[in-house]
């Protein structure tokens, strides 16, 4: 029985599943081919970490396919159904909605199930987990006790927790936090403890270790109770070589595209420096600066990163180092997956997966969401799948899932089993089929059937069979050669299989073929020149002829117009071809081909582009020595113009801008293939290229070396700036340039460094390990205060030592100054300034070099460890002192210093400052006119019983950037200036004076023309003096 509806024909037969037409049966529900469509993830759940104990909120994992029809959704928890009846769980579209999560009855991995009538799928799990942060214990922390210039550490004992926790250390009260302090702290985020590379006695305090956890809603932090530190003064702290105390693991496994960190930390005194290199290669440039400091971050990770990390630690007083391997590994990634098919009933269906990973992924394979392994008509190889005999229960939606302990992926395809009467109506025989005359013809047979039909040809009612011109292929190809005229005519293709037949038919009309009349010519051109090649053709003149052009048969654009290649405008028969400006990477073999709908014809030819040579090939570096290297290499191309010469280009690590290198010979001939390159030097990492030229150029760089780094030698220069001086008593400080890198000459490098007093015969030599050191410290209780050495240094490494620079002289540390001052005299000059002059005191240049004086002052009532202090720039015996306060009386001592300190203070004067001006301005200001003059009139300034009296007054006059000064005495109240002779306006500042300085100003605005005056009460103060200002305690 047929059933007819819309596009779907349904054979009623038992079959438990059926296929006719464009419908599948499946269990009562119909998967419509060309409407209907299995599910596609859009959205997946993702890993959640919940907070344990908050019973109020909710969990959503996220969960939508696209499908038709829509799809409905179902979720499993740790493989079981969830049980979404139940009222703490709710589907929202296809989200699940868990309300009050807990631990107990929540906790697993779940995944959601998208179904329609095509198929299930099965989405990817996401684990629900719970987080939390239990308190420190109540208990209090042992004091730890530390010494001067030891290291230290804090324990944090973190308490249980999930998932990591972040740590910081704060000091005393919270949030004062440990600040970075010149690499001294390092606080680690694997155990949480706070370490320190040297101790001093001000870190004696208490400190709290911090703790915070990151949750997908919210963070929860606790701090420790107080870890109580004491750092014991120890005035002869030891110095140390560093000790690394937290280290890394000897293997470290990282994940491609996450970032893995390694920490390190010595203790140490001087405190320690870090640096990392990669001991088996160079260091990935994405450390950046990390790779100078306790914890080395390599971001987005790759398999290059892989291998042997070291840590170094180092000081003035030797090194320590630490090693471990990182191996990278990855999750699996798809390098092939299946794609949905079609395939007919009782064929074969063979699908292949295949993912990367390390470890190696494993493959297994679900059929709407149902584990699917070897049986029956099924075979389950790793990534290959094999079902044969397809049956129409066979149709679903199928996934292929790879898996290792970082991940897990999934790979969704639809399969569609097909039985249907063979239709030609979407895919018809051609109507009608042009054909060139004596050329060859095919015509397709390709009608919609399942199973594959029988299909087989006929020319009217001849039934086609294979000959010498006529072939019909088992897939339905009906092939004509060396067609005629008499070839034309009508042709039918029959199909038929056990559901029906059907057939379809099509014209052959044979037409005029297509010849190439004017052959494109070989051709020969500089590089940079045009050139045309030509091409004519003759065809059918009832179809269309186009040209095109091909290069060693890549198909050329000639329609862009900035591009190289043009078509010359001309007849429809005639296609040459211009190259503009031709390049070497131009020259080859030039098809043209003239086509028409039926057939085409092709020529073609060699186009030579000479040019410069190219780059040459198979450069090594052979005989490595400390300042020479020879190079060998094949020859490049000479683009048809012979190789004159080569030069040879290098660069090294510390000048990253190739430039051209001596050779030996200094002319290399074009038809040598080695040189020698010397005057490099020792110990550096070099790389080289070669460049090859000829009458027309230079041509390309040749791909560079392998870096090559020289042999070591001694060193052969001196350490510069050579000088020191300074320091504590009973020291001697001798300071250098270090020396650069490319003067080191090679590893195991450091300084020697020789002193002695000047007119001593005996030299002190000394050895500095470490090559960024800048600085010696000699200490001997005996040696005298700036007392003359004579030192030089020089330079050694693994292979020797260098020469000694010239001697330079230095002084041993200075003694501070025994004598003070005498006759002390200080006088107020204002209210707010005094000067204060002494007797120099008799200076001997044995103990060191007297570089000022220094004036302490206090007020009366205060004490004398709270007084402010100048200093002289140099042996001035007189100073001004300002920033005073009025009617004060001050104490005041003078002492010398030089570089080691002060020296004992003066016999102590005293001295009280005078009252203050008054602090109102002059009133009443009015000015009057006269011509090129203005008479400017004031009212007296009255004094209070506090203030200074009034002496004058003071006018400045300003214009135009030009100002002078006009005082006058008490008995004045006006003044008469010029007025400018353009229309501009002048500033006028008036002011009282007398014995406490200058009192407030009053500013008036005059101008010629508005005979108005603007008074501005703001500015009020002291004229400016040059005087010493104050430095406060």
């Amino acid at each position: 029985m047929l059933y007819v509806s819309g596009r779907c024909t349904i054979l009623l037969i038992e079959l438990p599943h059926l296929v006719m037409g464009d419908c599948v049966l499946t269990g009562g529900d119909v998967c419509i081919t060309g409407h209907d469509s299995g599910p596609v993830f859009e959205e997946q759940p993702s890993s959640v970490v919940y907070p344990e104990g908050l019973s109020e909120g909710k969990v959503t994992l996220n969960c939508q396919a696209r499908a038709s029809p829509a799809a409905t959704y179902s979720w499993r928890v740790n493989g079981t159904d969830v049980p979404v009846g139940d009222p703490r769980y709710t589907l929202v579209a296809g989200n699940l909605v868990i309300s009050g999560p807990q631990f107990v009855r929540d906790a697993g991995s779940y995944q959601c199930l998208a179904i329609n009538r095509c198929g299930t799928i099965l989405s990817r799990a996401a684990n629900l987990k719970f987080g939390y942060l239990h308190d420190f214990p109540g208990e209090g922390r042992s004091p730890q006790t530390a010494y001067e210039g030891a290291g230290a550490f804090l324990a944090c004992q973190p308490p249980a927790h999930y998932p990591a926790l972040s740590y910081r250390w704060f000091v005393s009260e919270f949030p004062s936090f440990m600040k970075p302090d010149g690499g001294r702290w390092f606080v680690s985020q694997v155990t949480g403890n706070l370490y320190l590379a040297k101790a001093e006695p001000n870190d004696t305090a208490s400190y709290f270790c911090f703790t915070t956890i990151n949750m997908d809603i919210s963070t929860k932090s606790t701090f420790s109770k107080a870890n109580q530190l004491t750092v014991q003064p120890d005035a002869n702290a030891r110095k140390s070589a560093p000790a690394i105390k937290v280290g890394f693991p000897a293997e470290t496994y990282a994940l491609t595209g996450h970032t893995t960190q390694l920490e390190c930390f010595a203790y140490g005194n001087p405190v320690p420096k870090l640096r990392w290199r990669k001991v088996d290669g160079l260091l990935p440039s994405k450390a950046g600066a990390s790779a100078e400091g306790p914890i080395l971050t390599l971001p987005e990770m790759t398999f290059h990163e892989e291998g042997v990390y070291e840590c170094e630690a180092y000081n003035s007083e030797g090194r320590d180092t630490q090693q471990g391997r990182i191996t990278v590994q990855a999750q699996p990634e798809w390098l092939q997956v299946m794609s949905d098919s079609e395939v007919e009933i009782s064929s074969e269906l063979h699908w292949t997966c295949v993912a990367a990973g390390k470890p190696r992924p494993s493959i297994r394979w679900l059929r709407n969401g149902q584990p699917l392994s070897t049986q029956d008509r099924v075979e389950v190889n790793g990534g290959r799948l094999k079902v044969i005999n397809l049956a129409l229960e066979d149709s679903g939606m199928y996934q292929c899932v790879a898996e290792n302990k970082h991940g897990t992926i999934y790979s969704n395809a639809e399969l569609r089993v097909q039985v249907q009467v063979p239709d030609f109506r979407s895919n018809p025989v051609r109507r009608l089929v042009p054909a060139a005359r004596g050329g060859q013809v095919m015509m397709e047979c390709r009608p919609r059937a399942a199973p594959k039909p029988t299909l087989f040809w006929s020319r009217g009612t001849e039934l086609l069979t294979n000959s010498s011109r006529v072939t019909v292929t088992p897939d339905g190809m009906l092939r004509i050669h060396n067609i005629s005229r008499a070839d034309e005519g009508k042709y039918t293709c029959f199909a038929e299989n056990y559901l029906g037949k059907a057939n379809s038919t099509g014209h052959l009309s044979v037409r005029d073929a297509t010849k190439i009349t004017l052959a494109p010519s070989n051709a020969d051109i500089n590089q940079g020149e045009n050139v045309t090649l030509q091409c004519h053709a003759s065809h059918d003149p009832t179809m269309d002829l186009t040209f095109t052009w091909a290069l060693n048969g890549a198909l050329l654009d000639l329609e862009d117009p900035g591009g190289t290649y043009h078509r010359v405008e001309g007849k429809e028969i005639v296609g040459d071809l211009l190259i503009v400006s031709g390049q070497l990477s131009q020259a080859g073999t030039y098809s043209c081909t003239a086509q028409t709908v039926v057939d085409s014809a092709s020529a073609s030819a060699k186009l030579v582009v000479r040019g410069p040579p190219g780059p040459p090939g198979g450069l090594v570096v052979k005989n490595v020595a400390a300042t020479s290297v020879e190079l060998r290499w094949s020859r490049g191309y000479d683009n048809h113009s012979p190789i004159g010469k080569y030069v040879i280009m290098g660069h090294s690590l510390l000048s990253p801008g190739w430039k051209r290198m001596r050779t030996d010979p200094s002319n290399i001939e074009g038809n040598a293939e080695s040189t020698r390159v010397f005057g490099l030097l020792p110990w550096m990492d070099y790389e080289f290229q070669v460049i090859a030229s000829n009458i027309l150029g230079s041509g390309e760089p040749s791909m560079s070396s392998h870096t090559v780094r020289t042999q070591q030698a001694a060193p052969t220069v001196a350490p510069s700036g050579l000088g020191g001086g300074g320091g504590d008593r009973n020291e001697l400080i001798i300071t250098w340039t270090p020396m650069a890198r490319e003067y080191q000459n090679g590893d195991g490098f450091g300084y020697i460094l020789a002193f002695r007093k000047q007119n001593s015969p005996t030299w002190v030599v000394e050895r500095v390990s470490n090559v960024e050191s800048s600085r010696y410290v000699y200490s001997n209780q005996s040696l005298s205060p700036y007392c003359l050495f004579e030192v030089k240094i020089k330079a050694y490494n693994r292979k020797g030592e260098g020469p000694f620079s010239q001697i330079a002289v230095v002084h041993s540390a200075e003694e501070e100054p025994t004598v003070a001052p005498s006759r002390i005299n200080a006088t107020a000059l204002t209210a707010f300034e005094m000067q204060v002059s002494w007797d120099p005191i008799q200076h001997l240049s044995t103990n060191g070099v007297l570089q000022g004086y220094e004036i302490r002052y206090w007020r009366q009532h205060e004490r004398e460890a709270s007084a402010d202090r100048v200093r002289t720039a140099g042996l001035e015996t007189t100073a001004r002192v300002v920033g005073l306060r009025p009617s004060t009386r001050y104490h005041v001592t003078v002492m010398a210093y030089n570089s080691a300190g002060t020296g004992p203070a003066s016999a102590r004067t005293t001295v009280t400052t005078r009252r203050p001006p008054p602090n109102r301005p002059p009133g009443n200001v009015s000015w009057k006119t006269d011509g090129s003059w203005v008479t400017v009139r004031w009212d007296h300034v009255k004094t209070l019983d506090n203030e200074s009296a009034v002496l004058g007054y003071k006018v400045l006059y300003k214009h135009e950037g030009q100002s002078a000064l006009k005082v006058l005495d008490k008995g004045k109240t006006s003044v008469t200036l010029p007025l400018p002779k353009d229309n501009g306006y002048v500033v006028l500042e008036i002011r009282s004076w007398g014995e406490g300085g200058d009192g407030a100003a009053q500013e008036t605005i005059v101008s010629r023309d508005s005979g108005e005056t603007w008074t501005d009460w703001s500015l009020s103060g002291n004229w400016n003096h040059a005087a010493i200002q104050p430095s406060h305690n």
